[in-house]
């Protein structure tokens, strides 16, 4: 199971996460200038409801002349008599709610576009984010994914998003039409009666106390919920993509009781948070509750000492809801912004993954001849744990050259090396008498092609596997191809021949037919390196001799590198190197090492112990 004890995010920390995420927010510049400008006109709009209260009450409904009007009150009365309507209180209150009704048409406009804005906005950041993410992915070395699981990494792509998404949405732009709305509302209300307008301000600096307490464990509970639900998603990953192994060999059960103790924690951990902010939003409800009935106490006594007027004690109820409604609007986004910060931090420190590990030059060595050479190579996957040590040898253009060895003796350590998934810790790596390390990587991998024991494709069509997008591989090179390793005739059986859809990693394919499109693929590359990692292990004996025939012809003139576990599959090549515990021991032909009687002696014997009589394969293992 997945954990991070990491130090969470705090003070500058999160300013800086935060930074970072508007930085998205910068090519859509006018766009958030728009929705901040509907913002500042939308406040006034929402406030006029409790003002034209006020003036509807002190010019009509109950006037009291011992009290002043106010100057909105006396520019209500103005137009009123202006466009005839003070020739009864019926026809001012009817004025007044002509007002009414068109600040809310206004208001609704101004909050429909604002909201259009800023989801556009959102969404646009959103998607150039995931870009980011995706595009990372494909350039950060193969250690990263030795090291983390995929199901965390599809967390980061999914549900971390989706919470940034929630707080670009309704989060940023929300919380500041809010604090501009309170803004607004404390100056009216100071400007109707300061003492109402201070009790109002006094509840609402305790709420913000409150919510400048709370917040201390709520960060801690929203970042460990992510790692949760990491969790989960990791464990869900890697068990359905091995469901077939899970029951083979039984183990639902033990499995079962694993996924229910992950879960349990993550229920553990998303209950604590509702129960926290079940707390919370409950106490804040009471605060405010509380806050308005403080107003209607003082307001009421000021306006039955004759110190307010009916209207102003209204209109200051009504303010002070308005007031603690954004109050609590942002207390709710609150959360939202403790979730997407969490989210931030894991997403960017995805981000700051170095792009490639040591030095990545970007010298051209095209056209490409494919003479290889390892001088005193010595690699590690753990610190001083050796796989190769001080390995060298040379492999000149054209050449096929074969490695041998016992399992884990590091044969495909050194296929890694060559396409840089791994920088070596000692050495030098040469292609055309160059290092490799001051080759663009693009341009070094793009030398080679490679047919690996276990091929991957991609859900998509026969034709897009075999040529992976490239634009410069037709469908009749898709095709000859195919014909090369004798597949063709399987595709064209096919109900949609080359168009037909292949499952995800293959899963409606055999092993072998899966082996004969990765053949197909390198064909139709057409490189000047090719790579062939126990190629045909999965490939029956009948199309293993054909295929055979086409793997000579490709071989033809290309510097080639095979991977053999089948010793009968390189007897012809022109040198074999023989690898045991990291180290080199042997170099040379299939006749010669044999000769040599010593250790590819014994290998071969291991396999083909029934043409030595009377030698046995264990007593002569190493």
């Amino acid at each position: 199971m997945f954990h991070d004890n990491r130090e969470l995010p705090h003070g500058s920390y999160s300013r800086y996460l935060i930074a970072r995420l508007l930085h998205y927010l910068r090519p859509y510049s006018w766009q958030v200038f728009m929705a901040l400008i509907l913002t500042l006109v939308s406040a006034p709009l929402a406030t006029t409801g409790p003002l034209l209260i006020k003036a509807s009450i002190d010019l009509f409904l109950a006037p009291d002349p011992s009290h002043p009007l106010s100057r909105f009150d006396l520019h209500v009365a103005y137009y009123s008599h202006v466009m005839g309507f003070m020739a009864s209180p019926q026809q001012g209150i009817s004025f007044i709610i002509a007002i009414f009704v068109c600040t809310t048409f206004a208001a609704v406009a101004v909050q429909y576009g604002q909201i259009v804005i800023t989801e556009t906005v959102a969404q646009q950041a959103l998607r150039d984010l995931r870009q980011d993410i995706f595009i990372h992915l494909q350039v950060i070395p193969i250690q990263f994914y030795d090291r983390t699981p995929i199901g965390r990494i599809m967390t980061r792509l999914t549900t971390d998003v989706d919470a940034l998404s929630e707080m670009l949405n309704s989060g940023m732009i929300t919380i500041f039409t809010n604090v501009i709305m309170a803004l607004y509302v404390m100056i009216w209300m100071l400007w109707i009666n300061w003492l109402i307008a201070v009790v109002s301000l006094t509840t609402v600096a305790v709420i913000i106390v409150f919510i400048a307490l709370f917040r201390t464990g709520s960060r801690h509970v929203f970042r460990t919920l992510r790692l949760r639900a990491a969790a989960i998603n990791s464990f869900l990953q890697e068990h359905i993509a091995g469901m077939h192994v899970v029951q083979l060999f039984t183990r639902e059960e033990k499995d079962f009781a694993a996924f229910r103790h992950i879960n349990q924690e993550h229920w553990h951990t998303a209950t604590h948070a509702t129960f926290r902010n079940a707390l919370f939003y409950s106490t804040l409800q009471t605060m405010t509750s509380v806050g308005i009935a403080l107003v209607i106490w003082f307001g009421g006594n000021q306006t039955i000492r004759g110190r307010m007027s009916l209207g102003a004690l209204v209109a200051s109820i009504q303010l002070s809801q308005v007031l603690y409604e954004p109050i609590a609007e942002i207390s709710a986004k609150y959360n939202i912004f403790q979730a997407a910060i969490a989210s931030a931090e894991t997403i960017f420190t995805l981000l700051d993954e170095p792009v490639v590990c040591g030095t990545t030059g970007t010298l051209s060595i095209a056209p490409v001849r494919g003479r290889l050479e390892f001088r005193n190579v010595w690699f590690a996957y753990k610190d001083n744990e050796w796989c190769l040590k001080d390995v060298s040898f040379t492999v000149e253009p054209g050449e096929k050259v074969a490695f041998v060895g016992h399992t884990g003796a590091g044969k495909t350590t050194i296929i890694n090396l060559l396409l840089r998934f791994y920088d070596i810790q000692r050495g030098h790596i040469l292609l055309d008498d160059v290092d490799i390390r001051s080759i663009g990587l693009e341009e070094l991998r793009s030398s080679f092609s490679v047919v690996p024991q276990d091929v991957f494709l991609f859900a998509g069509d026969i034709t897009s596997n075999i040529r992976l997008g490239s634009k410069a591989i037709s469908r009749d090179q898709v095709k000859a191809a195919a014909r090369d390793v004798y597949i063709d005739e399987f595709i064209s059986g096919l109900s949609m021949g080359y168009d037909s859809e292949v499952l995800e990693r293959g899963a409606d394919l055999s092993a072998g037919q899966r082996q004969l499109i990765g053949f197909a693929r390198a064909l139709a590359f057409d490189r000047s390196i090719l790579i062939l990692d126990e190629a045909t292990s999965s490939i029956d004996p009948v199309t293993d001799a054909l295929v055979r025939d086409a793997v000579k012809r490709l071989m033809n003139g290309r510097t080639s590198l095979i991977i053999a576990h089948r010793l009968s599959t390189i007897q012809s090549v022109d040198r074999i190197i023989v690898i045991q515990k990291g180290e080199i021991r042997e170099i040379g032909s299939h006749r010669a090492l044999l000769a040599r009687r010593g250790l590819y002696h014994k290998l071969y014997q291991l396999q083909f112990e029934n043409n030595y009589p009377g030698t046995t394969a264990h007593k002569n293992a190493i």
